[in-house]
């Protein structure tokens, strides 16, 4: 009997404490957990919406922006936009007004990016200039013409490496060539020959490589476009970059990615 009165009383104790930690909890608290819970209802009823008129996009995630009630959805590596009863899909490029900033690519920069060091950067042929202290890693293909004007402003940058990752996917003798440049003596020579001087090297692509699974990789990756430039942060970029971009991006790479190891250290 002593041990169900004891019993019940600490149930009490425990329900009266619950009652006044919650009461307790501030206007702004109560109201902002709120909001949320009804952002994250209309995010959720958004993506079942398109999924349900567009049974092949398959919806990686929405989220509400702060531009005229619109809601950014994005799927396939994409992001377009829609309102909150999928009335209507926009596509295109959000650029806000006052700052002049692409939205959408800053956003599809951040949804897509990756862990650096998540690559397989021994599968790669390396190019180290100066120091190599700024890091970044290429997708190529031995045919494609953008990828080689890409590579003359890549020899201009100093204190950089380079991992390039053969990514034969243009012609059919893309393949052919990338893993010839592997089994290569000397690979970045092989391959800068084939990139900058249209030198094709005289060795056979017999030796064991690992193109395949750089394709496979890239698929994965869903690297479609190249080059496709990867940085240090995580970011991506695709397109044959001017060299002033390149060295802005490694700039900013490197900041964000010491300023995350600061805020590691201090935990």
């Amino acid at each position: 009997m002593n041990s169900l009165k004891t019993v019940l009383i600490a149930l009490i104790i425990f329900f009266s404490v619950l009652t006044a930690c919650t009461s307790s909890a501030s206007p702004e608290v109560n109201k902002s957990a709120a909001v949320a819970v009804v952002a994250n209802k209309a995010e959720a009823t958004v993506k079942q919406e398109v999924e349900t008129k567009f049974p092949e996009v398959k919806v990686e995630r929405v989220t509400k922006t702060t531009y005229a009630g619109l809601y950014e959805v994005f799927a396939g590596s994409e992001i377009f936009y829609t309102d909150d009863k999928v009335t209507f899909l926009m596509l295109g490029k959000v650029v806000d007004a006052q700052t002049r900033t692409d939205v959408t690519e800053a956003r599809l920069a951040k949804l897509t990016a990756i862990k650096f060091d998540d690559l397989p950067l021994d599968k790669s042929i390396k190019l180290v200039r100066g120091t190599g202290a700024r890091r970044m890693a290429i997708f190529e293909d031995p045919n494609c013409g953008y990828c080689k004007k890409f590579e003359q402003d890549l020899n201009q940058l100093e204190n950089v490496t380079a991992y390039i990752f053969p990514y034969p996917i243009l012609a059919p003798d893309s393949m052919d060539k990338a893993k010839a440049i592997w089994c290569s003596s000397d690979q970045l020579k092989a391959w800068q020959d084939q990139m900058l001087r249209g030198q094709l090297t005289a060795a056979k692509g017999t030796c064991e490589t690992p193109i395949d699974q750089l394709v496979a990789l890239g698929q994965k990756l869903r690297v479609t476009g190249i080059p496709t430039t990867f940085f240090e942060d995580g970011e991506r970029i695709s397109g044959a970059l001017p060299k002033a971009t390149i060295e802005a991006k490694l700039v900013t790479a490197s900041l964000a990615v010491a300023s995350a190891g600061a805020k590691s250290a201090t935990k």
